[in-house]
């Protein structure tokens, strides 16, 4: 039986809300007299009349009067003014951090002067450093004293969701989040990371509940499919920081099977025998989700990969392949734009043919295939499947092995993640993930990606430093029709 997850919370805000509510408490007691009535009256989402006290309050924190402890309440009277901000709010409290305590302009056509004019190389050197203090805009260090703070780097971290959010086409913003990603990536050195396996009985249900709210490539539909994801024969594995020791970065799973899975159905299913993972002879990786939208652009899943890997062959020495079962998520965007434009060399001549021959298929072969694909339910239609499976197969093997964003760069996000860890193009899975996402993500194709132990660091060398794709024989030549 499965039981639907009537608690399941909706998205990542349920859980934020909840964290928000203890750390404002926690900050509260550090604040003391710095988070005063006059604080405490700022309005949710900070009208003009309340920006000027915020930037007093901001000021105050980069003044830096008093010692240690006063700075600790500075800076958690002001996390916790925006904390109690609405979402309106919050977006004027970042565009002001963003604005009015970026570089000065002053200082820094002083510095740049400086260095045009110094004569010697002393003067030069010392310029230099003048310049480079001055590069650093004072929002930084004021960003800098929330990590002293409890629960400080995760507040900082759910920040940056929200400037990334908010960011689009605003550069102040953008600069702000690039800021706050500087700091993180050095706080979040793959070194500092922790390596944990999560399982059923060892996890909390807090951590569980974050599991299924943070899974984003095969959405967790019920206690018993995460049970099943946790179970003998898998393994879920997620970095962990010591400042954010219950809260998962990045996690990934692995079944433990006898070959390369080409069905994620069939693969998830809860009803499928339990298997020994000792006799296991294949490790396939079918979901890779990272946890923190405030840490986009600093790359853990490579780490994750390869200690996962080292991880698993020391435990089971009969694994012999390691692969993925992969989403292909750029695909019918992709091919959508490819129609829309009428780019020509899309279909052979034999496909043209195939679908003239189609009962009802009366429109131009691109109209028909723009039309089936927007048509619910068009696989489950025998004839349709056939003519649809030599066209899609063609076009997704083509659109992974040839189509780029630029730089040789794989169009396809997940490909380009692979390929950049050093793994190599190998299976097209048709119809290997029926639900409703992979079906309007990629016509329901999935694709393997294999890790070749013994070809990691020349394909990682291949794709990184030349463009090119590690691509399985039978694949290439499909893509090349």
């Amino acid at each position: 039986m499965t039981v639907k997850l009537d608690a399941r919370p909706d998205d990542r805000g349920t859980l934020i809300r909840q964290a928000v509510r203890t750390l404002r408490q926690r900050w509260y007691v550090i604040a003391g007299a710095e988070y005063d009535a006059e604080a405490a009256t700022t309005r949710p989402d900070l009208p003009d009349e309340d920006v000027t006290r915020l930037r007093a309050q901001m000021r105050a924190c980069l003044d830096g009067h008093g010692g240690e402890v006063s700075a600790r309440s500075r800076a958690a009277a002001l996390g916790r003014a925006y904390l109690a901000l609405d979402a309106t709010g919050r977006a004027r409290f970042l565009s002001l951090l963003a604005t009015d305590f970026d570089v000065p302009e002053d200082a820094l056509d002083a510095a740049l002067e400086a260095l045009r004019t110094g004569t010697g190389d002393d003067d030069k050197r010392r310029a230099r450093r003048r310049l480079r203090q001055v590069l650093e805009p004072p929002r930084v260090r004021l960003l800098q004293q929330f990590n002293s703070l409890p629960q400080g780097i995760t507040f900082l971290v759910n920040m940056r969701a929200e400037m990334l959010a908010l960011a689009g086409d605003d550069p102040a913003l953008a600069m702000l989040a690039d800021d706050l990603k500087g700091l993180l990536a050095t706080w979040f050195d793959v070194d500092f990371l922790e390596l944990r396996r999560i399982t059923w009985d060892s996890a909390s249900g807090a951590l569980l509940e974050k599991l299924i709210a943070y899974e984003a490539v095969h959405p967790i539909e019920s206690w018993e499919d995460l049970k099943n994801r946790l179970d003998f024969d898998r393994r879920y594995f997620a970095f962990f920081h010591p400042r954010m020791p219950d809260e998962p970065l990045i996690f990934v799973e692995v079944a433990l099977v006898d070959a390369i899975a080409d069905n994620v159905q069939t693969l998830l299913d809860p009803a499928a025998p339990l298997q020994n993972p000792a006799n296991a002879k294949t490790a396939i990786f079918y979901s890779i989700s990272n946890a923190q939208r405030g840490l986009d652009g600093i790359s853990f899943g490579n780490f994750l990969i390869k200690r996962v890997v080292d991880r698993l062959s020391a435990e089971f020495p009969n694994l012999k392949t390691f692969a993925t079962l992969s989403p292909i998520p750029g695909f019918s965007r992709w091919l959508d734009g490819a129609l829309g434009e009428g780019r020509t060399g899309l279909l052979l001549p034999s496909e043209r043919k195939a679908i003239r021959a189609l009962p009802g298929a009366r429109q131009g072969a691109k109209g028909w295939l723009k039309q089936t694909l927007a048509t619910p339910g068009w696989y489950d239609d025998a004839q349709t499947m056939k003519v649809m499976k030599t066209i899609l197969m063609r076009l997704a093997a083509r659109y992974l092995v040839h189509e780029s964003r630029g730089d040789s760069v794989a169009r396809d996000p997940v490909a380009h993640f692979h390929l950049s860890n050093g793994a190599r193009i190998e299976r097209l899975n048709w119809m290997g993930d029926r639900s409703m996402r992979g079906l309007r993500q990629s016509a329901g194709m999935m694709i393997n990606y294999l890790y070749d132990l013994g070809r990691i660091n020349a394909n990682h060398e291949a794709y990184r430093g030349a463009g090119k794709r590690p691509v399985s024989a039978a694949l290439r030549s499909l893509a090349n029709q």
